[in-house]
């Protein structure tokens, strides 16, 4: 058709130009024989016909030649497209039967698609990783050309109804398929090169050991509902994987940028509204998400050697469990995301988000990556903080010293604490302190000198009144460790195999490892590129009351720096608040625009016997008002995890709320008790006398009644009233 018009507009000039002449002669004609005598001499008349008839005969015969040979061109070309566009579909239907018999160890699925327009196909087997498919040139072609092919492929990629799409050991997913010319849906979901094959009918005894587990259909009630499939490389233990060999697709719908655990809850909640979801999580570590807490508490007391190795734990409750929220086959390949029928949760571990294109909606990674999004979650979490003297200290210092924050960080210092005589802990919060009494009671069975030093007076000094972090550093010496209080570190130098620890007092402190627990730092590393505001006075990126930064991008867990409506802005650096948040932004990301009005709760064990949890703002340099009780046997939070089923306080409390408690009836003694029956009790933190904070100390399961408190911002005249409503008098 190309051709014809090219042909007319060399003709049509010369139509025109014929049809003019005509016209010109005929007028010519009519103005002589308007002056022309009646009567003209038989010598001056034309013999021809008149008006002009010859030309007219030229111009009739050229207009007919014209159509004729126009109409003959465009037979035999209409005709010679059809030819070429059939024999393209040939070529693209024999296609995937050449790739099967070139390459007869390629994985195929079991299910075949519906055959294409033109012809039956036999079963697609995956791309060829020689030819992807998103290299493969368009052809220009006319309108219904390249129209039709895509219509083609939208048939072969979809499988039959019948039979759903699974994910087997030593079977991948269906690679799409080369097409002509691409249509919109396809074009925001590239198709993806399959990792290296395996046969699908044996698998080798190599990959029956990789963590991959048959899919189960999606499933809104829980995330343990949700397929599990094959998860990527990366999280697979497997030696075999070679990144460079992977590509994964160039957009998601869903981005979740961190593997923490606000990331898994946004993944879980958004998998529970849109179960058909392709969610992305990119993460720096090499594993999936996992739970921290573990990491400083339960993992210490565990007797089983192999502990660093496994990552399982027996809770106070004697039950055992991973730290890990799902395990691998939970999770499908980076790779098969975009291609999956009934979406999933794929995460790219080992990878990190170094630039944000806010307006381009899209990311890059550390190996020049880009990946498109529609929707984004920043979950990025905190850097844990060092001392600055530690940092100039030089780089033997360094290596001695452990920054407490990843499943890398556990597995360094236990091998660290059964290698050397002494550990020094500089930090006095929940973190130094947790891991202090952990090292302590292993120092207890061997020659392990455990120290933890603080600029305060007493163990969380910062968190407790002085009464009760006294009480607690007395509990902490009892686990067998050496605790030096008012310490201000002036220098750390490496000498004689050593390290020495100057103080500003001029105390000297020898130990052979540093741990440092002085605080986290949130990670707003992308904040300049995506051009997003940071709190001055919080740090972590400014969101609004649904956890929005911009349209269409979301901060949850230590991150997010929100706006609280009974206590002001704030940023919350605890396990609870990574799970609310991350639920919420998820929800939000599929369209609840629901406001986040959640008073998140933490909690801190030293040890099985000890345990309190907080909420609200729980400050020291706070007015306070503690009520206290005798403990019984079941005031520890190894009752507590039997009562509640779970060692994750928070994944229990958090989905009760509180409705007029019944105060206990039993007399309660007013004010603080001596020191020696710090039992349990509850402690009001007091902001312009309004309970702005409360923590239960060995008091559990009873968080909802605290939060119903906080929320309800009234004055109290008598709280030793209010205590009541915890049954702390109760046996």
């Amino acid at each position: 058709m190309l051709k014809c018009r090219t042909l007319w507009r060399t003709l049509a000039p010369l139509a025109r130009t014929s049809s003019t002449v005509c016209r010109q002669n005929a007028r010519r004609a009519g103005l002589n024989n308007g002056r022309l005598p009646a009567c003209v001499p038989a010598a001056h008349m034309s013999t021809a016909p008149a008006g002009g008839g010859r030309e007219n005969q030229l111009y009739v015969l050229l207009v007919g030649a014209t159509c004729v040979g126009g109409a003959i061109y465009a037979y035999r070309t209409v005709k010679g497209d059809s030819q070429r566009y059939q024999d393209r579909i040939d070529e693209i239907s024999s296609r995937p039967l050449k790739t099967f018999t070139e390459e007869p160890a390629t994985p195929t699925q079991s299910e075949p698609p519906a055959p294409s327009p033109a012809e039956p196909s036999p079963p697609a087997p995956d791309a060829d990783p020689a030819d992807p498919p998103s290299e493969e040139p368009a052809v220009e072609a006319s309108p219904q050309e390249a129209a039709e092919p895509a219509a083609a492929l939208i048939v072969e990629e979809e499988p039959p109804a019948a039979e759903p799409a699974e994910a087997r050991p030593g079977v991948v997913a269906e690679a799409d398929e080369p097409v002509i010319e691409a249509s919109p849906e396809e074009a925001a979901e590239p198709p993806v090169v399959e990792p290296e094959p395996s046969p699908p009918s044996e698998p080798t005894p190599a990959e029956l050991t990789e963590p991959v587990a048959e899919s189960e259909p999606p499933a809104a009630e829980s995330a343990a509902a949700e397929p599990a499939e094959p998860q990527l490389e990366a999280v697979t233990e497997s030696g075999d994987a070679s990144p460079a060999s992977h590509k994964v697709s160039s957009h998601t719908p869903y981005l979740l940028i961190g593997g923490g655990t606000a990331s898994f809850a946004a993944a879980r909640s958004i998998r529970a509204r849109d179960p058909g979801a392709r969610v992305l999580i990119v993460t720096d570590e090499l594993v999936p998400p996992y739970m921290r807490p573990p990491l400083s508490k339960e993992l210490w007391f565990s007797d089983d050697p192999s502990v660093t190795e496994t990552l399982r734990f027996k809770q106070w409750n004697g039950k055992e469990r991973s730290i890990y929220f799902q395990p691998p086959s939970f999770y499908i390949n980076a790779e098969e995301l975009g291609s999956a029928e009934n979406g999933g949760v794929a995460v790219l571990t080992g990878k990190k988000v170094v630039h944000m294109d806010v307006r381009g909606n899209k990311i890059k990674l550390d190996d020049d990556t880009e990946i498109s999004y529609d929707k984004c979650l920043i979950a990025t979490g905190g850097v844990p903080r060092n001392l600055q003297v530690i940092e100039r200290a030089g780089e033997e210092v360094m290596k001695r010293t452990t920054l407490f924050r990843k499943v890398e960080d556990f597995k360094s210092l236990d091998k660290v604490s059964r290698n050397v005589k002494s550990i020094t802990i500089i930090g006095g919060g929940f973190l130094g302190s947790e891991l202090a009494c952990a090292l302590g009671r292993r120092s207890t069975e061997s020659d392990l000198e455990v120290i933890q030093m603080y600029p305060e007076k007493g163990n969380m000094g910062k968190v407790l009144p002085e009464y009760l972090s006294n009480w607690t550093t007395e509990k902490v010496k009892k686990e067998g460790v050496k605790i030096i209080s008012e310490a201000l570190v002036k220098s750390v130098v490496s000498k004689d195999d050593k390290l020495e620890i100057q103080l500003k007092d001029g105390r000297l402190v020898k130990t052979d490892h540093i741990v440092a627990a002085v605080g986290l730092e949130p990670n707003v590393d992308l904040a300049k590129s995506a051009g997003l505001e940071v709190d001055s006075d919080f740090g972590g990126f400014r969101v609004n009351a649904e956890l929005q930064a911009r349209s269409n991008i979301w901060v949850a867990g230590d991150a997010a720096c929100f706006y609280d409506i009974r206590l002001g802005r704030r940023r919350v650096e605890h396990h609870d608040h990574a799970v609310v948040s991350g639920r919420l932004a998820g929800e939000n990301m599929t369209g609840a625009n629901k406001p986040y009005w959640h008073q998140s709760m933490f909690w801190s064990d030293l040890g099985p016997d000890v345990g309190y949890e907080a909420i609200g703002i729980v400050d020291s340099s706070l007015p306070t008002v503690g009520v206290f009780a005798k403990a019984t046997a079941k005031d520890t939070p190894k009752a507590a995890t039997e009562e509640s089923g779970t060692g994750i306080r928070s994944e229990s409390e958090t989905e009760h709320t509180a409705s007029s408690p019944v105060a206990s009836s039993a007399p309660s003694p007013t004010g603080v008790q001596h020191k020696d029956e710090y039992g349990k009790g509850v402690i009001f933190y007091l902001r312009d006398k309004v309970v702005v904070g409360i923590i239960l100390w060995n008091v559990f399961n009873r968080m909802p009644i605290a939060r119903k408190i906080i929320k309800d911002g009234e004055e109290h005249a008598d709280l030793n009233e209010v205590a009541k409503l915890f049954n702390i008098h109760d046996d």
